[in-house]
């Protein structure tokens, strides 16, 4: 019997694998996949403090970023800017291989083609029933991590509840010409209540994708042939990846001998879709709760319920506050998008917050925060009469500033 079976060789699943076995545990990770690393749906993406975290080699990192070109609907653009830089465009599915090598390396076991259907809680154990190239086995383990990534029946089927907010991603790779920094699209009729992009990463390649609330394949190929048009890509036949990405947290994240982390969590941040460094950092937590709970021999769910209020302290505003954004932004047309554009720039309000300590590339909440706090933001949302608990909470801490 395994003391930990992790469900999923992302990230997250890695990360905890590499923690628990360094710890001394008996861990086994099964991946559904024939190999680590395969195709992904991600861009890659990752900030500076993500990268330090992870201490990876530098061969993983295809470009550094330091800015950014954000569109809006009618072509204008903003470019953001900082000195230093803010984000590592990595190998994705390099990184993958990477962590597991390293989980393996601390002694950790991964089966692969390994495909979990079931899960069953018993009194003293925890039993996977899986499909193992075409034929029913069983694994088990002290507890179990789910890590599958966003879809899975799992978390529901254990009474966990389930993610009902979520956005579609597609995403292909091209050959770019003459793209240096990421561009970002927001347009609703271009990337329906979300955005698209353009990310360089080595040589003349660039991923190019976007996030919608339906079909975001046939999105993505108008923005392919508009990309075309305008030069920044060269056209050729590629393979679309294809993902969902959860909007809300996993109302429960634990229960008896099982916790959930990262996308299949709902751990993710709610403007980007981005969930690498928050699924690392919910794995480092639920390491520490699981080795609390081994040592005192005690995996019910009122001790793994630590997980959850440790990670709700650590993310919980911030995913809060980003959804409230994400929701605002859901309710805006091309016109009044437009408008903020023109406001943002004319007033000088993205280089004013840019200038700020406070602006990180994880943590989004006190950008949110210092951008609502300018009057001329405020008298465009009181203008377009928009109204989410964000905007709400932001007139009400004005008028009581007013006072």
């Amino acid at each position: 019997m395994y003391d930990i079976i992790v469900l999923g060789a992302g990230p997250a699943g890695s990360y905890l694998a590499h923690k628990a076995a360094r710890l001394g545990y008996n861990v086994v990770v099964l991946e559904r996949q024939a190999r680590v690393g395969g195709k992904t749906c991600c861009t890659g993406i990752i900030s500076k403090e993500c990268h330090d975290m992870l201490a990876p080699d530098r061969s993983l990192t295809l470009r550094q970023a330091s800015s950014a070109n954000l569109f809006a609907p009618s072509g204008k653009s903003v470019r953001v800017h900082r000195d230093n830089i803010q984000a590592h465009i990595i190998d994705r599915p390099a990184l993958d291989y990477t962590l597991a090598t390293k989980a393996q390396e601390e002694g950790a076991q991964y089966l692969l083609s390994v495909n979990a259907k079931d899960i069953s809680i018993g009194k003293g154990s925890v039993q996977v029933k899986a499909s193992a190239h075409d034929r029913p086995q069983a694994f088990e383990a002290r507890v179990v991590a789910i890590t599958t990534g966003f879809g899975s029946k799992l978390p529901q089927r254990l009474g966990l509840g389930d993610i009902n907010h979520f956005a579609l991603g597609a995403q292909v790779e091209v050959a770019s010409s003459g793209i240096d920094e990421v561009e970002v699209f927001l347009d609703q009729e271009l990337a329906p209540g979300f955005f698209a992009w353009l990310v360089p990463t080595s040589g003349n390649k660039a991923k190019v994708g976007l996030l919608s609330q339906h079909s975001p394949h046939v999105y993505l190929e108008i923005l392919l042939s508009k990309l075309q048009r305008q030069g920044k890509i060269i056209p050729a036949e590629a393979d679309i990846s294809h993902s969902g990405i959860p909007l809300k947290p996993l109302p429960k994240t634990y229960g008896d001998r099982v916790i959930v982390i990262g996308d299949a969590a709902g751990q993710v941040k709610p403007t980007t879709g981005g969930g690498i460094y928050y699924g690392l950092l919910c794995a480092e937590i639920a390491a520490n709760t699981l080795h609390q709970a081994f040592m005192a021999d005690d995996l019910s769910a009122k001790q793994l319920s630590r997980y959850q209020k440790e990670w709700h302290k650590r993310l919980g505003k911030e995913l809060k506050i980003d959804y409230w954004a994400r929701r605002f932004y859901e309710k805006l047309d091309n016109q009044q998008i437009d408008h903020i554009f023109h406001i943002i720039k004319s007033n000088g309000i993205h280089e004013s917050i840019l200038a700020s300590p406070d602006v990180s590339f994880d943590w989004h909440s006190n950008v949110i925060l210092d951008a609502i706090k300018h009057k001329s933001l405020q008298r465009v949302v009181q203008r377009f009469n928009i109204i989410t608990p964000l905007t709400n909470s932001a007139a009400k801490r004005h008028r009581r500033k007013d006072e």
